[in-house]
């Protein structure tokens, strides 16, 4: 099959040979000169191109992975700090967590508690105040939200809807 298959390839360079030794100067030139800038734009589209692109693009994403990972250092960070705090109580970490709601939510909120879950219910709450809370929950009173069912109000002064809790275990 090889054998076949190299003779066929031999007869077939020999005629192209020949086709190319038949032609005039001319077109001998020009069609090595179009082979000559084909053969160019290839290399130039698959090798140069892509490497002169991530090359430019670079910095931007070197920064932008930069800010990627302080971001996930912080997180890190935040996540170290939270486990490293004491273990705190069931009734402990309700009397926190009233006391977020009151303080930071006020009358746009309504706590209830059902085992090891809370559900803050809202009306109107203003976003700062609501990530204020939240903040408050997590750190103080160690509660973690497990679902967040939240819209914005018809009046779009507020935030309508419910976040539920896990408080930590007994």
């Amino acid at each position: 099959m090889i054998a076949g298959a190299s003779s066929t390839f031999s007869t077939a360079l020999q005629r192209g040979q020949a086709a190319w030794t038949a032609l005039p100067a001319r077109e001998r030139l020009l069609l090595g000169s179009t082979l000559a800038v084909l053969v160019l734009a290839m290399l130039w589209w698959v090798g140069l191109a892509p490497a002169l692109d991530a090359l430019h693009n670079s910095e931007s994403r070197h920064r932008s992975l930069d800010a990627q990972l302080q971001s996930m250092r912080a997180l890190a960070a935040e996540a170290g700090s939270l486990q490293a705090l004491p273990r705190i109580k069931t009734d402990d970490s309700l009397k926190a967590l009233d006391l977020a709601v009151k303080q930071r939510l006020g009358a746009t909120a309504q706590l209830t508690v059902v085992g090891e879950r809370a559900t803050v219910t809202l009306k109107g709450a203003s976003a700062e105040a609501l990530t204020q809370w939240l903040a408050q929950a997590r750190s103080n009173a160690r509660a973690l939200p497990t679902e967040a069912h939240l819209s914005l109000n018809a009046a779009h002064t507020g935030w309508d809807g419910s976040v539920v809790l896990a408080l930590p275990p007994p």
